[in-house]
């Protein structure tokens, strides 16, 4: 910055790089750089130095006069152009003159802008937007009318666009027009391929329509114009010599176009590996780089010279030695001569001081902490830096998002490339496209995606939150209706809430309600937006209209793990806009409507416009095929398995464009050329390593996925087996943990103790340079269990207790697991058996009679497959179970002729008086309530249990007794005027068949009336204080409640209790303070 007297003047300047110094070579690094002119191929294996000897040929021939724009650089990657051009530029120090380094798409893109037609360049179409439009032209009206008729079903599928862009771009590869490829098709009897070959005419129509270009086209246009001399001519004049990096990564094409930019002089060395071709899916193949003789060879049929690199620079023996186990298994497509052949797979290292190691685990969770645990000790211990290490993985899709999860679980900070996961995965895209789906079909959301976004960066609530809200709404619906009228589920009165605004206005004002308003004025403003406007404008009142952009600029500035995520989330959300500005174009619902489709289509990740440079120091997570051309002193290379690496899966498909050739019909790709390819990705990954390389799979004992892969053997090195999972993390969690642990172990020795605790004390008294504490956990004040027990004062008498009748015998019978599960609500979600109860329960309660429920039967179809169930088999005996009990209830309730039914399903809220203590208010809900001859009421209570219970436990049921004490108490006076007295209760368990034969009936036990019985023998509660022994349980619950004391007891309900983890009762439980 400088300063005048007209105020400060900011100038941007430069990045200071500092210069690359000049490297000492090896001797066949000093030949290739001495070669002067015609063409050269060097074939290098891994970390033999091929990009080293690269920048120094490029820097030998400028130190020799030549202009450095005169020569021209190509790789295979925008990534590793942006890394070859710094490069370069260091070492040469020469601002402003470099050499244009270019991949070969980048190549052709300045020939068709320079020398193609005066109007506009066409923009290019991303991978994803390719695979949209092939999409979009199949499902048009009239395709399939030119496909062969087998083939009508698989047009709209997104199976099929793929092949079909797999053909094309392999069509364009070939150098084959439309007529060519459906010429071909017909002499090869593949009617198929002829009607691929009229889809790419119409095809290519509209891409010129639109101004595009897809990738393959572009290259082959490229091809026609350096057909014109006087584009040749030019395009030599500019550039004297060519070297190519990662030759090997080239496809049919490109070396066309290479063989054209090079014309008669030739002057082009190429780098490469046949080794290390993994590319094929490009249509890249290890044959390529081993003709570069025959291809550029003189003109008197001589070919081109090869050279190999044969001194190892990256690693030491042992890494080497595994490599060249690997390599030895690869077949060549040519034969080499023996000295280059040598030099290429076993190069001599230079290097010392490497590992190679290789584990085997017992499932994919004990490899993920075992990768975590090895990745903390390296940095810890070893000194590494996070960004010194990576892992590497064969499918990004399967293996990156699981293992990203268990590391960053681990306080392991990763960097996942935004281009390994398609766009519409993204986790901050995923809450904006579902807004947009919900605008798109009207702007009202379903229970599922109201849920969803509520609890999305949108919404900005949590699932408790929800269920609040969803209580509340149930809550102001019952007291609109009645007790007369069941509410509707909590999840349809949130989404109706967020379609209708208006019904939160009876609720109290709370974060909830507040949540739910705002999301509800953003949805409106979605749909205005939408009304008019194009996608992107949608989008943006979404992003716009909460506080979540603020968030995440917050997050991004900052620093450790929440920055890197914080960095993904605005890379993915500026893509995503990216995508919506391209399709502007359209608006209303039509134009909204296509771009979802778009980002929903768009299952290639690899746009590269999503590519960004590392952010901070973290360990790389990625693909093997993303880590060629990149080294790290420690990898791992995780999941190596049978079935998944080596993938040997047929990737033959409908339309087999592997098998289209020049000239026709080529033969179907062996299964060995596929373990071959397999193999040869593998020893990319592991060549990645620089001192210490460590392969990982799972060793289980079903199933072939649960098998390590061939190619563990094959580095040569012993296979340790890593029993279960590591002792404890390295971190500083658990660090702190141990100290306390061993400061209060009496077991340890004085001494120990008190070293744990003044390591304690120095890790509290830690703080960065603003005074935050750096390790607040160590700090007692923030550890549980250190005050002083509260006296468990009774509560407040703010109005009676309120339990429900389902409380009473759970809070007697464990009160602690009451009040975990109740009162604290950490319940579990309802599990399938709950799920079942309720289904069978919905359908009794609105069938009037036994004949009813029986038409009623096929309503169950309509809602079963909403339950989840973990097999099929299992679904299907639990519905055939569901129609069982039906059929039970239908005949038990037709003969029931010699009582009146009252109601079902009706809901009571009535105060009892207890004895010598406070009045309790009970609620609940009777499922079936009777009038018998003489007055009285009976009670019913439907159970799904898988068994029932006997006479004796009947007679003292919490539940059923509750309704008793209600009944008496006057609860259902509104149903029955005047009717308080009683005649007992029954119990009706609708799985359990009855024993009688010729009664197909559900078994059920009778609870004898309170008025004859109200201190059975079989009670444990009887009380001369209290009139029965139902009010002594409800009292003895409601001083449980308001005492507030909630001990543990064991019980037969130990064995399925959710919270038997820290259950102090239980030998199993531990502890959960210090």
């Amino acid at each position: 910055m400088s300063e005048n007297r007209a105020g400060p003047a900011w100038r941007l300047l430069p990045p200071v790089v500092a210069r690359e110094p000049r490297p000492e070579l090896d001797p066949d690094q000093r030949r290739v750089v001495e070669h002067a002119t015609g063409p050269l191929l060097v074939l290098a294996g891994p970390g033999t130095g091929k990009t080293t000897t690269l920048v120094e040929s490029v820097a030998a021939r400028v130190d020799d006069g030549a202009d450095p724009g005169s020569i021209l650089v190509l790789t295979f990657s925008r990534r590793a152009a942006g890394a070859l051009r710094d490069r370069i530029a260091r070492r040469l120090d020469r601002p402003g003159a470099i050499p244009r380094v270019l991949t070969f798409h980048g190549l052709a893109h300045a020939l068709v802008r320079r020398f193609g037609p005066d109007d506009a360049m066409p923009r290019l179409l991303t991978a994803p937007e390719q695979e949209f439009r092939v999409r979009e032209l199949l499902s048009g009206p009239g395709v399939a009318a030119g496909w062969p008729a087998e083939l009508a079903a698989a047009l709209p599928t997104r199976a099929f666009a793929g092949q079909v862009r797999d053909v094309l771009a392999r069509a364009r590869q070939l150098g084959l027009d439309p007529d060519d490829l459906a010429g071909l098709g017909r002499r090869a009897d593949r009617a198929d391929w002829s009607a691929a070959g009229a889809f790419m005419a119409e095809y290519l129509d509209v891409l010129d329509a639109e101004g595009v270009l897809d990738y393959a086209e572009l290259v082959h246009r490229s091809r026609i114009l350096l057909a014109d001399p006087a584009v040749r001519e030019a395009f030599a004049r500019e550039f004297g010599q060519i070297l190519v990096d990662e030759y090997q990564d080239t496809d049919p094409a490109q070396i066309r176009l290479l063989r054209a930019l090079a014309g008669e002089r030739r002057n082009v060395v190429a780098f490469g590996d046949p080794d290390q071709s993994v590319f094929a899916f490009r249509g890249a193949h290890s044959r390529g780089i081993l003709d570069f003789g025959v291809d550029f060879a003189d003109p008197d049929g001589t070919p081109a010279p090869i050279l190999a690199l044969g001194t190892g620079h990256r690693h030491g023996a042992r890494i080497a030695a595994a490599l060249a186990g690997v390599a030895r298994r690869l077949p060549l497509a040519r034969p080499l001569p023996p000295p280059v052949h040598a030099a290429l797979r076993e190069p001599a290292p230079d290097q010392v001081n490497d590992r190679v190691e290789v584990h085997t685990c017992a499932s994919p969770s004990a490899e993920a902490e075992h990768i975590a645990d090895l990745l903390r000790s390296a940095h810890l211990r070893d000194g590494l830096d996070w960004s010194e290490m990576a892992v590497l993985v064969r499918s990004g899709r399967r293996g990156i998002p699981p293992l990203g999860r268990a590391l960053l679980a681990a306080g392991v900070p990763i960097e996942v490339a935004g281009d390994e996961i398609p766009l519409a995965a993204e986790p901050a895209v995923r809450p904006l496209l579902l807004g947009c789906q919900v605008v798109a079909a009207g702007g009202v959301p379903d229970a599922d995606q109201a849920h969803r976004l509520l609890v999305s960066p949108l919404g900005g609530l949590d699932s408790l939150g929800v269920r609040r809200l969803g209580r509340a709404l149930r809550a102001a619906e019952r007291a609109e209706l009645g007790e007369a009228v069941l509410p509707a589920p909590s999840a349809d009165l949130v989404h109706r809430a967020l379609a209708e605004p208006e019904r939160l206005d009876a609720l109290s004002d709370g974060p909830e309600v507040r949540a739910a308003r705002d999301l509800a004025g953003l949805l409106a403003d979605a749909r205005r937006a939408a009304a008019a406007g194009p996608a992107e404008d949608v989008v943006w009142a979404l992003w716009s209209g909460t506080d979540w952009p603020q968030r995440l600029r917050t997050e991004a500035l900052g620093g450790g793990e929440s920055a890197r995520r914080a960095n993904r989330d605005l890379d993915a959300v500026v893509a995503l806009f990216d995508v919506a500005g391209r399709a502007a174009e359209v608006s209303g619902a039509r134009g909204l409507a296509g771009f979802l489709a778009e980002v929903e289509a768009q299952q290639i990740p690899a746009d590269t416009q999503r590519e960004a440079a590392v952010r901070g120091a973290a360990v790389r997570l990625l693909t093997a095929h993303r880590a060629k051309g990149l080294q790290w002193p420690l990898v791992v290379v995780a999941g190596v398995q049978e079935g998944l690496w080596p993938d040997l899966r047929g990737r033959d498909s409908l339309l087999e464009p592997t098998r289209l050739g020049p000239a026709g019909l080529l033969e179907p790709e062996p299964g060995s050329a596929r373990l071959a390819a397999e193999r040869r990705l593998f020893l990319v990954a592991c060549s990645r390593a620089a001192r210490r390389l460590v392969v990982t799979a799972v060793a289980g004992t079903e199933g072939e996925g649960d098998q390590p892969s061939r190619f563990l053997a094959e580095l040569g090195v012993p296979v340790r087996e890593l029993a279960g999972r590591p002792a404890r993390p390295l971190n500083l969690g658990s660090l702190v943990a141990e100290l306390r642990r061993v400061s209060v172990d009496p077991a340890e020795p004085p001494a120990v103790r008190d070293a744990a605790a003044q390591r304690l004390a120095r890790l509290a008294e830690a703080c960065d340079d603003a005074g935050r504490p750096l390790v607040p956990m160590a700090d007692p004040a923030s550890w549980w269990g250190m005050d002083e027990a509260t006296t468990g004062a009774p509560r407040a008498d703010d109005g009676p207790l309120v339990l429900s009748s389902s409380e009473i015998g759970a809070a007697l019978d464990c009160p602690r697991r009451w009040f975990l599960a109740r009162r604290a609500r950490g319940e579990r979600p309802h599990g399938n058996a709950a799920l079942f109860g309720s289904v069978v329960h919905a359908l009794i309660e609105h069938s009037a009679d036994g004949a009813a429920a029986r038409g009623r039967l096929g309503e169950l179809d309509a809602v079963w497959d909403r339950l989840s169930f973990d097999a099929h088999w299992l679904s299907a005996s639990e519905r055939a179970e569901a129609e069982a009990a039906v059929q039970r209830w239908a005949g038990w309730v037709e003969a029931r002729g010699h009582r009146t039914l009252v109601g079902t399903e009706i809901g009571f809220d009535t105060t009892v008086q207890l004895a010598g203590a406070e009045p309790v208010r009970l609620r609940g809900r009777v499922d079936r309530l009777e009038l018998t001859a003489d007055g009285r009421l009976y009670l019913v209570d439907y159970k799904t249990s898988r068994s029932a219970i006997g006479a004796a436990e009947a007679a003292v049921h919490d539940q059923l007794g509750v309704y008793q004490l209600a009944a008496a108490a006057g609860a259902f006076e509104r149903r029955a005027p005047g009717v308080r007295r009683v005649a007992g209760g029954e119990l009706v368990f609708l799985r359990v068949q009855a024993a009688k034969v010729d009664q197909p009936w559900p078994v059920s036990v009778v609870q004898p009336s309170l008025d004859e019985v109200p201190h059975p023998a079989e009670s444990e509660a009887g009380s001369p204080a209290q009139p029965t022994w139902v009010h002594a349980r409800v009292a003895e619950a409601a001083g449980i409640a308001r005492a507030e004391s909630f001990p543990a007891r064991r019980g037969d309900g130990c064995r399925h209790c959710p919270f038997a983890g820290s259950c102090p009762a239980l030998a199993a439980g531990s502890r959960v303070v210090a």
